[in-house]
């Protein structure tokens, strides 16, 4: 048991490795790995925390705390990468972060907890609220793009003043959904029992502390990330659309992912589902619109103008996310 928890300390040193690299000037290339293998093991500390948390509060309140610590890594990395002048890159990690959520990781959450069971169930009614939720996002997001693609906006001044006024908007429906997850109909949410988790649980200050802190670093490391982001573009010969949409993507929401498909196992499927989809609603609805407002506010040129695939890709993960968890059950 002793030799198993230090084994799996093991990958924390990547850490400390990622502010060596850093502040040594080693290649970018390095530097963007190791960064990026670092996010890692920092998410298993979030996963655990959050979980530790859920058993005493709930999976309304588990889920939506491991979505927001983990979409801060999210958040930071894209005010980094807009800073730095590469919206292009924080669109395509917008929407390959929503499409990794809602096709990947839900369905690989599904793979992994019914791989040895008949069926698992989660609450269908929490399931068709957050469908409504994310149909809700996609019109926000497709609005801004028809408009731009019809009027054909080659400044962007029109686009981006309506997409300040899109983002207010989103903002206040994603404040109207938190009253209805975690008040009025929070027992939508705290309808399953699962699996026990093995050991003694957390205490809340501990898990607290660990989710802050695990959050820190992760934002210390999203800095390495971002700046050695160019650079590494260049050696690999990546194009930005596939270095947002896959890889900043996937290492901006590893606490989201690990978590979810550990919930799964353990036939904790509100949990899971919660994670998901509150990740990808605070995507849409939450960092997006932020984003855009805080670009406004600095000057910096960011919009909710996406290309047509884009939208189009996000509108039918929705549609493929509402019809499945509409019966309440996986298989």
């Amino acid at each position: 048991m002793r030799f198993w928890r230090l084994f799996r300390l093991l990958p924390l040193l990547f850490v400390p490795a990622a502010f060596v690299l850093h502040f040594s000037h080693a290649p970018a290339s390095l530097v963007f790995v190791v960064s990026g293998i670092a996010v890692i093991p920092l998410a298993g500390l979030m996963g655990e925390a959050t979980e530790h948390l859920s058993l005493r509060s709930g999976p309304a309140v588990g889920g939506l705390l491991n979505a927001t610590f983990g979409n801060a890594a999210e958040l930071i990395i894209a005010v980094l990468a807009l800073s730095q002048g590469h919206p292009e890159v924080v669109k395509a990690s917008l929407t390959g972060s929503i499409l990794g959520n809602l096709l990947f990781i839900l369905g690989l959450s599904m793979l992994a907890g019914g791989w040895r069971r008949e069926r698992q169930t989660f609450g269908k009614s929490a399931a068709q609220a957050a469908s409504s939720m994310l149909f809700l996002s996609v019109v926000g997001l497709m609005v801004p793009t028809l408009l731009d693609h019809f009027h054909h906006d080659t400044a962007g001044t029109h686009a981006r003043a309506f997409s300040l006024g899109i983002s207010g908007i989103l903002l206040a429906c994603y404040a109207a959904g938190l009253v209805f997850t975690l008040k009025t109909h929070r027992h939508l949410y705290d309808t399953e029992e699962g699996e026990a988790h093995g050991g003694v649980p957390w205490t809340v200050r501990r898990a607290v502390g660990v989710l802050l802190g695990a959050s820190v670093l992760v934002g210390f490391v999203g800095e390495f990330f971002v700046g050695a982001l160019e650079p590494a573009v260049q050696a690999f010969g990546f194009t930005r659309t596939f270095t947002g949409v896959v890889v900043v993507a996937m290492v901006g929401n590893a606490a989201e992912h690990s978590t979810a498909v550990l919930m799964a196992v353990r036939n904790r499927m509100n949990v899971s589902i919660q994670i998901v989809v509150e990740s990808s609603k605070q995507i849409a609805l939450f960092v997006a619109p932020a984003v855009v407002i805080l670009g406004a506010c600095r000057g910096w040129a960011m919009d909710l103008v996406f290309t047509p695939f884009e939208v189009f890709a996000v509108w039918v993960s929705v549609t493929a996310v509402a019809l499945t968890t509409r019966d309440g059950e996986s298989n």
